[in-house]
C-alpha cells in the first residue's frame, strides 16, 4: 500500500493487531483508527500493551499476526519508508547527556539524511520553538527533568513527522513541567500532527485526547469521545461508603443480585472505602438507596457526582489505571524489526 492508496482522513489503521510472548498475549485483536490532525489517547494499566502497540506502529517490533497501516505505509512490508514519517518519543530521556541540545538535534538530523545546512537550521528552528536557545550549547546533563522532555520533543520533531507517538511523555515530572510538555503537543497538533498518546494519566487524557482507546490485558474493551465513555458509565455515580469497610462487597453483591444498577454494574473502590453505583435516573437512584436501607447496612456517607475519567476507567476494567498488570516478558532482540 502507498501513501496515495490510505483511506481519506486516516492517520493510523489497526486491524486486527496481535503479539504474543509465549502463553502470554500483549495484544489480543486490537483495532484502531487515529483521524489526521487528532490526539487519539491510548488508555491503560502497566502490562495493558499500550508500549508493545507503539512499538509495533514504529516499526520496532514485529507483530505476531494482524494489519497495520500508518501515513498509508504497511508497518511490516514498509518500514523504511514509514520511519521517514513518523516521530517517536518513550517514557524516559532519548537523548545523549553528555552533548548539548544542539549536538542532540543536529545528530539526529544528519542520521535522517538531512544536508548538514538543512540539519544545522533545523535544530536551530526547533530550540527556538522549545524555548531552549538559551541552553543550546550547555550539556543536557545540566538540563531540568522539562527541559529534557522539551528536548526530547524537539528530538521527535526533526524529520517533520506526520504522526507522532507519545507514549507515556510525562511519566516522573512535576505538574509544572507536565504543563509545559502538554502545551507543546497541543502547538504541534495545531501545526496538523496526528498524534497517538498512551497515558496512565486520566487528566492528561482529558487535556490532550480528541478521543480515546482503554486497552486492558491486551484488549480494547471501549473506545470513543470522552463523553460518549462517561455516558457508558452512566451520567451520575452514586458514592457509597459503609461504616464498615468490610461490608463493601457484601454491599455491592446484594445491589448487583438484585439488578438495579444496570449493565455497568457496581465497583468496589477498596483505596477509597467505597461503593461506586453508575445513576442513569432519579428512580434509580431512590431503588439503590432503598435497597441499602432495607439491607441494614451503616453507611457513612453517599453522595452523587458526576463521573471523573478516571472512575469511567475503573468501571470499565475494575481497578485505577496505575494499578499493574501481568507483567508483558521483554522483547528479545531476535523479535524487534531491524532497523
Amino acid at each position: 500500500m502507498t501513501r496515495n492508496d490510505k483511506e481519506p482522513g486516516s492517520a493510523v489503521s489497526v486491524r486486527g493487531l496481535v503479539k504474543h510472548y509465549g502463553e502470554t498475549k500483549a495484544l489480543d485483536g486490537v483495532d484502531l483508527e487515529v483521524r489526521e490532525g487528532t490526539v487519539m489517547g491510548v488508555l491503560g494499566p502497566n502490562g495493558a500493551g499500550k508500549t508493545t502497540l507503539v512499538r509495533i506502529l514504529s516499526t520496532l517490533l514485529a507483530p505476531t499476526a494482524g494489519q497495520a497501516t500508518v501515513a498509508g505505509y504497511d508497518v511490516v512490508r514498509q518500514p523504511r519508508q514509514l520511519r521517514r514519517v513518523i516521530g517517536l518519543t518513550g517514557q524516559y530521556a532519548s537523548v545523549d547527556e553528555k552533548l548539548p541540545g544542539w549536538e542532540n538535534l543536529y545528530l539526529i538530523g544528519r542520521l535522517l539524511d538531512l544536508p548538514r545546512k538543512e540539519a544545522r537550521a533545523r535544530a536551530d528552528e526547533l530550540l527556538e520553538r522549545f524555548s531552549l536557545t538559551e541552553a543550546a550549547r550547555r550539556p543536557v546533563s545540566t538540563y531540568s527533568g522539562g527541559m529534557r522532555r522539551r528536548l526530547d520533543l524537539a528530538a521527535s520533531m526533526i524529520g517533520r513527522p506526520a504522526v507522532l507517538y507519545l507514549d507515556e511523555p510525562t511519566t516522573g515530572l512535576d505538574p509544572r513541567t507536565r504543563n509545559e510538555v502538554w502545551d507543546e503537543v497541543k502547538r504541534l497538533v495545531g501545526d496538523g500532527v496526528t498524534v497517538l498518546l498512551t497515558t496512565q494519566y486520566m487528566e492528561e487524557a482529558e487535556q490532550l485526547a480528541s478521543e480515546l482507546t482503554v486497552v486492558d490485558r491486551g484488549k480494547v474493551i471501549a473506545s470513543g469521545g470522552i463523553e460518549q465513555l462517561k455516558a457508558k458509565v452512566g451520567g451520575r455515580t452514586l458514592r457509597i461508603r459503609p461504616a464498615d469497610p468490610l461490608q463493601l462487597r457484601p454491599l455491592a453483591d446484594t445491589l448487583d443480585a438484585q439488578g438495579i444498577t444496570g449493565l455497568a454494574g457496581t465497583v468496589v473502590d477498596t483505596e477509597r472505602g467505597a461503593v461506586l453505583v453508575p445513576v442513569l435516573s432519579d428512580e434509580q437512584l431512590t431503588a439503590v438507596v432503598g435497597s441499602v436501607t432495607a439491607r441494614g447496612i451503616t453507611i457513612s456517607s453517599i453522595s452523587t457526582e458526576l463521573p471523573s475519567l478516571d472512575e469511567v476507567f475503573l468501571s470499565l476494567t475494575g481497578h485505577r489505571a496505575g494499578a499493574p498488570q501481568d507483567a508483558v516478558p521483554a522483547e528479545t532482540h531476535e523479535e524487534a524489526v531491524a532497523v
